[in-house]
Parts: C-alpha cells; sequence; structure tokens
C-alpha cells in the first residue's frame, strides 16, 4: 500500500525568512495606520500631526496595533458598538489569537493583518519588547473574563494595562531610552490619565455593555450593586463621585508634564496637546454634572485647535509644576502582583 506524498519534500521547504513589517512596505503600513488613527481617533490624529516625521508615523503604526487589538478583543469594528461577545470561551480565544499574532510580529513573520505587521515594524525600529506588549494585552484579557475592580488600586492597574504601557511605549518610541526610568514613569502618567477620562466619560455605556470600571468599594459607599450606578434616577450621586475621579486624573496628567520637559520641542508640543485635550475631556464630564452621560461629551474641533495652540506655548514655557502632592510612585507601582 503506497503511503501519501507530502506536497512538497522536506528538502524543499524553506522558514519565512524574518522580516521587519511582515515583509510588507512601509508605506503602505504607513498609510494603513494613518487611515485607522483618523477613523478611531481624532483626538489622537490632530495630536499626532504636531510630531517630527519619523515620530508622527511610528505613533500611527503603534496606534494602528492598539486599535486591532481592541476590536479583535471586543469583536468590534474601528472602536464602534461591542459585538457579540459569545462565550467566555470565546473572549479567551480572541486574546489568545491577539498573542498570537503579537508574538509573530516581534519574530519578523507576516501575520496577514495590517495593524500587526506595523506593530512588528515599529517594535523593529524602535526596539519594543514582548513583554511590553503583553502588558496591554493583559488589560484586554481582564475585560474577557468580565472583570471589574474592587479598590482604587484594582483601577489604576487596569488603566496601567490598557493606556499606561502604551504611554511606555509611545516615550520609547520618541527616543526615551530603556533605561530612563523617571520619564518612562512620567509618559505612564500620562496614559493613566486618558484611561481615568476614558472611564468617566464611558461609564454609562460601558455599563450597558456589562462593565463597569469603577472601584467596588466606591460603589458600596454610595449604597449600590455593580450596574445600579448606571440607572437614571442615581445620575446625580453618579455625578458626585467625579471631583474624585478627575482629581484622580488631573494629579497623573501633571506628573505626566514633567517627563514632557524632557522630551524634544515637537514631542512635548504633541504630548501636551493631547493631555489639554483628553483632560479637557475629563473636565467636561466634571462640569456637566448629571447629564454628563445623557449625551457623549466631546471636546468640539476649535477647543482642540485652542488646545494645541495653548500647548504650544506651553512647551516653549517648559516649566510645568507638577502635581500638588509629592510624587512617590512610578510604573511599576501599577503593575499587577502575584495573584491579581
Amino acid at each position: 500500500m503506497n503511503k501519501p506524498r507530502p506536497l512538497a519534500p522536506s528538502r524543499y521547504l524553506r522558514p519565512t525568512p524574518a522580516r521587519a513589517g511582515g515583509g510588507r512596505d512601509r508605506a503602505m503600513l504607513v498609510e494603513k495606520s494613518l487611515d485607522s488613527i483618523e477613523q478611531g481617533s481624532h483626538s489622537f490624529a490632530a495630536a499626532s500631526k504636531l510630531f517630527d516625521k519619523a515620530t508622527r508615523e511610528r505613533s500611527w503604526l503603534l496606534y494602528a496595533w492598539c486599535r486591532r487589538c481592541d476590536d479583535i478583543a471586543d469583536n468590534q469594528d474601528k472602536g464602534g458598538p461591542l459585538g457579540d461577545q459569545g462565550t467566555p470561551k470565546d473572549a479567551e480565544d480572541r486574546v489568545q489569537a491577539l498573542r498570537i499574532l503579537t508574538k509573530r510580529a516581534f519574530e519578523e513573520q507576516p501575520t496577514a493583518d495590517a495593524a500587526f505587521d506595523a506593530f512588528g515594524l515599529v517594535a523593529h525600529e524602535c526596539g519594543l519588547t514582548l513583554d511590553e506588549a503583553n502588558d496591554v494585552i493583559a488589560g484586554f484579557a481582564l475585560d474577557a473574563t468580565r472583570w471589574s475592580p474592587t479598590t482604587e488600586q484594582d483601577m489604576m492597574r487596569y488603566c496601567y494595562h490598557v493606556a499606561g504601557a502604551v504611554g511606555i511605549m509611545m516615550a520609547r518610541i520618541m527616543g526615551v531610552p530603556a533605561d530612563d526610568g523617571e520619564t518612562l514613569d512620567r509618559a505612564c502618567d500620562l496614559g493613566l490619565a486618558f484611561q481615568i477620562a476614558n472611564i468617566a466619560r464611558d461609564i454609562v455605556e460601558d455599563a450597558q455593555a456589562g462593565r463597569c470600571y469603577l472601584p467596588k468599594v466606591w460603589l458600596e459607599e454610595m449604597g449600590w450593586e455593580q450596574g445600579e450606578h448606571a440607572l437614571p434616577e442615581n445620575r446625580f450621586k453618579l455625578a458626585s463621585l467625579m471631583p474624585r475621579m478627575i482629581a484622580l486624573m488631573e494629579k497623573h496628567e501633571a506628573a505626566s508634564k514633567l517627563g514632557a520637559k524632557r522630551l524634544r520641542f515637537r514631542q512635548r508640543w504633541a504630548v501636551l496637546a493631547a493631555a489639554r485635550i483628553y483632560g479637557a475631556i475629563g473636565r467636561k464630564v466634571l462640569n456637566r454634572g448629571q447629564v454628563a452621560w445623557d449625551t457623549r461629551t466631546r471636546v468640539s474641533g476649535p477647543e482642540k485647535l485652542w488646545h494645541i495652540v495653548a500647548a504650544f506655548g506651553e512647551a516653549v514655557w517648559n516649566r510645568p509644576s507638577g502635581p500638588q502632592e509629592p510624587i512617590i510612585w512610578s510604573r511599576h507601582d501599577f503593575r499587577p502582583v502575584a495573584g491579581w
């Protein structure tokens, strides 16, 4: 009985050569990444235009990966409404796909997905590490388990994974050395501030999707079970939590500016513009009070332009005062502890 022959003798098979970006044309990856950021975040797209060309393109490449990971993990399209999450196993499989594709991108192998190839390219150009990427993916893994924070520290650890770790990679893209811990700590602060603003803005939208990122102990102080915080009759009390939330945002926002001080001018300008725009989102949520979640809180085009102009002056002056309280934390305080 004849044995089936392989499609090709093993002596003719060759491993796929390692090529940054999976062998895709760099200009094409940059163009696709620009499309991703312009569709996914008008705020980040506007701020990124202030960077020098090299940093600008690399920020787009990184953003494309972040956006694609978020879309795959949440089964959505370009940050739109959450898709059907399926079973817990389905969600776990999507996160595992992120890990596999990201690892393949780091190995400079083609992934059949432009966003992951883009990440492989920027990781190669800037020396990003797989551990840094896995810190971000860990945030998607938390969402896959329908996790919610118990304490404020838990909430901050989540913010670290989904945004602080991205801030660290952005700093590396801007040329901050891996051993410049102080600047990387402040880059993490900026990501934390961004995510706190996001959480404040999206409280009701997240609750409708069965998610809650406010600490359980905060809800208990109000006498709520998880989910009750987003009910229309509780909006006044929910708004009373926002001074606490936005003060936390502003603490990390102010700390981040001490790191921006060390960057080159155009990088500093872009970072300060993004900080001002996202800070404005958080402050608008605070100022809108109980109607903050009736419609999505946005920063208009003219307002963004004003923040970009104001950030220019701030970048020229370059004398940030920092937060009111002493900085006694580092990025390592927000990484998970054993068993978390």
